[in-house]
């Protein structure tokens, strides 16, 4: 018998029905000389301080370096405590009792890091030495299945994929735990949680934050004028910026008397747009975060339902490009999509016989090669898979078609001694642009067709005006992009010779990075205003605190990611690269537990309920400090959180100051005042005339 293990229950039952095991038991199937079962993603991680009998958070017992690192089933949060998962432990059984009867195993995890580490994970708990074989397949189609069983390989080629995932894994522990519990002592005022890759990401956000915060707008005028020629209208905008408008206004009359505009200099040139490569799952997430508003969470959530309903292939891959073996299957998936009402219009567009190759490139693919559909084309999706499903079938057909050719016209002109610039687009070629019919980029402003102009040409002005502008700020971080920052960390490294060593590698993994935005969210340092992302409080503080420590460096976040693609690639030695993170992990504790904190930024409240005791400011609570009185107010309230300034204002004049954008149970938004009672207890009161306006006044 052979054990066949998935990652999750769906993949099993896909597996178990083409291998022809139908017969159902408790945790698995079986038939045809297989048992199939499965994990519940990571039914076993790395064990907690606790397991190794540290309790709490004592100076004493850190930098905590576990020699040897101890596995532990899954656990659950429960009252103050953590306990074992009972699902996981009953089929841990399974898959033990499995493993014990077989003569081998398959390992049928998804194809990557995170899904070697589950399997490895459980062989190595389960004190399992019986020989594994791995089904390495990029997507859950019959076709896909069958050949991935033909080509089994041996468990041993993905030792360095093991090894990498293990290094990870290890790493975000001994950075994770020693930073969090070094910043909580020495913060010795609630939890500070701190990681390898969520401090970097953080910092990302908290320094482009204040950067737009502390931007100082400035005012500019420019005068644009309107001209036209053989029937066509066309603007032209002034080369000279004026501070001041008075300026702007005095050349506007002195042009208003010309009436007449020269062309000094006319250029063409021709621009050749290659089309876009495959997504990647990054590319993919940036692309449904501008244009539908999805978190990165939420599309690959959408993306592994589609792989697992077979309709795309593996989501979590890093690459854009295919193999060149997969050439061969790139017209049968185009024809596929004849049947999709979406696509119709598109795919009149595709030239048969010139296909672009440049999407094939053995070199470049990674793990699993960039987002195909699959010759399985569905008919009924919710609205969101529908949309991501589209996105990912009309980038393939822009992939394969021609590039884009325009033709870019700069005009110069002259207005008494005045200079003006003109800029022009017309599309020779569509190419790859009328898959969509899109001519121009986000942020782009579509540019207008020209006449044909010539050195030496008078143009009457029809009209013109100042336009008045300002200076931007840099923009707020959206999630899309954060997503490019995190995949380009090198751009953020100063040091140029470690910039090009870091080129192409990011802070995070495509699996990865959607997890890591959440859990800011989680950890209450990073909220949503519209689309874009802001720190709260309470991230600004941890900002604040570790933004010179080692541990906020996106360059070393970065450099790790590097190593452990070596290490992964067999170029690099897996037990090196944990003792580097343990002495790292050392000296971050060393830094992070002399960071002297200035609790003096916290005010001084009494409780207003024992009017005795001072008050304990914490990020989601404030509370007397006598257990017996047991005063406490929550910092969020209807989903807002109530800053430190309004505390105090609730605290010493009874009253905040206007909360706005709260939300009700039943979902309604509303703005109130928290008010604080006499004996103690707060409610909210309403604006008077919105108040009398709800009582019919």
């Amino acid at each position: 018998m052979k054990t066949i293990i998935a990652e999750k229950p769906s993949v099993a039952r896909e597996i178990a029905g083409l291998l022809g095991a139908s017969e159902k038991r408790d945790g698995y199937l079986t038939g045809n000389g297989y048992f199939v079962t499965w994990a519940f993603g990571h039914l076993i991680g790395l064990g907690m301080p606790e397991d190794y009998g540290i309790s709490g958070f004592d100076k004493a017992t850190l930098p905590i370096l576990p020699n040897p690192f101890l596995l532990t089933v899954r656990k659950v949060k429960k009252d103050k405590g953590y306990t074992a998962d009972a699902g996981a432990l009953k089929q841990l059984k399974v898959i033990k009792e499995l493993f014990n009867k077989s003569d081998s195993i398959i390992v049928a995890t998804d194809a990557g890091r995170e899904g070697e580490l589950i399997f490895r994970y459980i062989y190595e708990y389960l004190k399992c030495n019986k020989p594994f074989e791995r089904l390495w397949i990029s997507s859950l189609t019959e076709k896909a299945i069958k050949q991935g069983f033909e080509n089994l390989k041996n468990g041993k080629e993905f030792d360095g994929l093991y090894q990498a995932a293990q290094g990870r894994s290890r790493a975000d522990w001994l950075v994770g735990i020693n930073a969090t519990q070094a910043l909580s002592i020495a913060a010795g005022n609630g939890i500070y949680s701190l990681g390898r890759v969520q401090t970097p990401t953080l910092v990302l956000i908290c320094k482009r934050y204040l950067e737009n915060k502390n931007f100082s707008v400035k005012k500019y005028w420019q005068i644009q004028l309107l001209h036209n020629k053989a029937q066509v209208d066309f603007k032209s905008i002034s080369v000279t910026k004026w501070d001041e408008k008075h300026l702007a206004d005095d050349t506007l009359k002195a042009i208003q008397r010309s009436e007449i505009a020269t062309v000094t200099s006319v250029e063409t040139k021709s621009v050749t747009e290659q089309p876009p490569l495959l997504f990647d799952l990054t590319g993919l997430q940036k692309e449904a975060n501008k244009r539908l508003k999805l978190s990165a969470e939420a599309t690959l959530n959408i993306a592994q339902s589609l792989y697992e309903k077979k309709f795309i292939t593996y989501p979590r891959t890093g690459s854009k490009y295919i193999p060149e073996d997969m050439w061969a299957e790139i017209p049968n998936l185009v024809r596929a999509l004849q049947n999709r009402e979406d696509c119709k219009q598109a795919l009149a567009k595709i030239k048969w016989g010139r296909f672009n190759k440049r999407i094939v490139n053995d070199l470049r693919v990674t793990d699993h090669h960039g987002l195909l559909i699959t010759d399985k084309v569905p008919s009924v999706l919710n609205a969101d898979e529908d949309k991501i499903y589209n996105m990912i079938a009309l980038r393939l057909l822009e992939a394969l078609s021609q590039a884009c050719v325009k033709e870019i016209t700069d005009v110069s002109l002259q207005v008494l001694h005045y200079d003006f610039t003109a800029k022009g687009c017309k599309i020779q070629e569509a190419g790859w642009r009328s898959i969509k019919g899109s001519f121009t980029d986000d942020g782009e402003e579509p540019v207008q067709e020209l006449p044909e102009l010539n050195k030496g040409d008078e143009l009457k002005i029809k009209e013109a005006a100042v336009l008045e502008k300002q200076t931007k700020p840099p923009v707020l971080y959206t999630e899309a992009g954060l997503l490019s920052a995190m995949e380009t960390a090198g751009k953020e490294i100063e040091n140029e010779e470690e910039r090009k060593a870091l080129k192409n590698i990011g802070i995070g993994t495509p699996a990865t990075r959607a997890a890591i935005i959440e859990t800011l969210f989680t950890r209450n340092y990073v909220q949503r205003d519209k689309r874009s992302l802001i720190p709260t409080e309470k991230g600004l503080q941890v900002y604040g605190l570790v933004k010179e420590r080692k541990i906020a460096d996106v360059a070393m976040t970065a450099e790790w990611e590097l190593a452990l693609q070596k290490i992964e690639n067999n170029e690099a030695d897996a037990g090196t690269f944990q003792k580097e993170m343990e002495t790292y992990a050392k000296s971050i504790t060393d830094e992070l537990l002399q960071t002297s904190i200035a609790n003096t930024n916290q005010p001084k409240l009494t409780c207003p309920k024992c009017k005795s005791q001072q008050l304990i400011i914490r990020d989601k609570i404030v509370k007397c400090s006598d257990e017996a009185c047991n005063w406490v107010q929550f910092r969020t309230v209807c989903g807002v959180q109530i800053s430190i300034e309004n505390i105090v204002s609730l605290i010493n004049k009874g009253k905040t100051d206007l909360i706005k954008g709260m939300t009700s149970k039943a979902g309604k938004k509303f703005d109130a005042y928290i008010v604080l009672k006499e004996n103690a207890e707060t409610s909210f009161e309403f604006e008077k005339n919105k108040s009398n306006k709800r009582n019919g006044k």
